[in-house]
């Protein structure tokens, strides 16, 4: 059949098997151009695996330091006349350039909230891998069915206290308009921070932990963001932000377990605002991204989730380098987005900027090729046109 992106709201509800390996294949290429990472992890565990973060993290772990690769994620596998969600075409992607430069790399498709697929990960590890130096925690999901209760929470992306009212953009129409979020339940904020917070990373690292599958010098990474003050009310300072801090807070849990324990280190690493499915759902931010691409690129700055990745490994994590941290704790890959002088130039844009001169004061158009990427659209050097099978197994 002939794939097309068939947009609604802030997904897209087709993906492309070819063009998702072209993109999977882009990355890879980057990776390998910077050389190797020299002491870098040689047995890594990256759970939320498929796309964004956890997909550059896992690329950047096998092609950059010649790692071997547990990936876990929850992805729609794809089936005859329907096409996958891009995870899983992705992950597919991965194994076979893995294993044809012959790389371990395995992948388990399934809930990561759950008790099963941490004994599934477990299991797999015992007999392929005996233990792991490297686990990267990059799970984004709006539910999570608690293992223990057994009650579903679902996240929400909303003020706290107060109503908020900004700018945003429909990113398929470019539109923008001004649309105004009701503030969070208690409830809704229980739920968000039980979804999105730091419980499932250390139940995982417990379980590895007790286990006995933790490498000596193993560590534990996640990935958060802070944003400037226009995304705050919907961001930091919203549900989302708590759920953050609660990350935050595991952080220094589990790095306080694994120094007990005779390990490595656990920390928070604080990326850049970049399109993804997850930041793709939130409002404002879709507009913010599309000023800070424009000013980012002019200054030669700009970075997709791979160079991020690929930079943390290089120059903080590996390669001989030390992590630097702010005062809290965390290390700062939003370091070039959070520059005074982009800042500047985000909050000079940003009072203007409507329907009418969108193309001009933003990167809108980059913003929507970044996005369709995602799903295996816009490759260079795939033909759109030819017939395609949708349906892909994994080996």
């Amino acid at each position: 059949m002939i794939l097309r992106p068939k947009v609604r709201g802030f997904v897209c509800v087709t993906a492309h098997p070819v063009g998702c390996a072209a993109f999977v294949q882009e990355q890879i290429d980057y990776v390998r151009s910077k050389g190797l990472i020299k002491n870098g992890p040689k047995k890594a565990l990256v759970i939320g695996a498929s796309t964004g973060y956890g997909l550059a993290s896992r690329i950047t772990a096998a092609f950059g330091s010649g790692a071997a690769t547990l990936g876990v994620f929850y992805d729609r596998p794809s089936e005859e006349g329907r096409p996958a969600t891009p995870g899983w075409y992705n992950s597919i992607a991965l194994e076979r350039t893995a294993r044809t430069a012959g790389l371990y790399a395995r992948s388990l498709n399934g809930d990561a909230f759950s008790d099963g697929i941490k004994q599934q990960a477990i299991e797999i590890i015992k007999n392929d891998l005996q233990k792991i130096d490297l686990v990267v925690y990059s799970v984004a999901s709006p539910r999570r069915v608690h293992p223990k209760t057994g009650a579903l929470h679902k996240s929400v992306l909303k003020p706290i206290g107060q109503s908020y009212t900004n700018k945003t953009v429909d990113t398929d129409l470019g539109l923008v308009s001004e649309i105004t979020i009701p503030p969070a339940s208690d409830e809704e904020i229980t739920d968000t921070v039980a979804v999105m917070g730091g419980e499932d990373w250390e139940m995982w690292m417990q379980a590895l932990d007790a286990a006995g599958l933790l490498a000596p010098g193993a560590t534990a990474i996640s990935y958060s963001y802070l944003g400037p003050e226009v995304t705050w009310p919907i961001y930091r300072n919203g549900t989302i932000g708590l759920a953050k801090n609660d990350l935050e807070r595991a952080a220094r849990r589990i790095d306080a377990m694994l120094k007990a324990n005779g390990y490595g280190r656990a920390f928070i690493s604080i990326n850049k605002a970049l399109v993804t499915q997850a930041s793709s759902a939130i409002p404002v931010v879709p507009l913010y991204i599309s000023i800070l691409y424009k000013i980012m690129k002019a200054k030669g700055t700009h970075e997709g989730c791979v160079e991020q990745i690929q930079r943390l490994f290089a120059t903080q994590m590996y390669n001989g380098s030390a992590l630097a941290f702010d005062q809290a704790g965390r290390v700062r890959l939003d370091d070039r987005e959070m520059q005074p002088d982009v800042q500047r130039q985000v909050g000079e844009v940003w009072p203007w900027v409507g329907t009418e001169n969108l193309q001009k004061l933003t990167d809108i158009d980059g913003y929507r090729a970044e996005f369709l990427k995602l799903f295996g659209f816009g490759l260079a050097g795939v033909d759109y046109e030819a017939d395609v099978e949708p349906h892909v197994t994994m080996s």
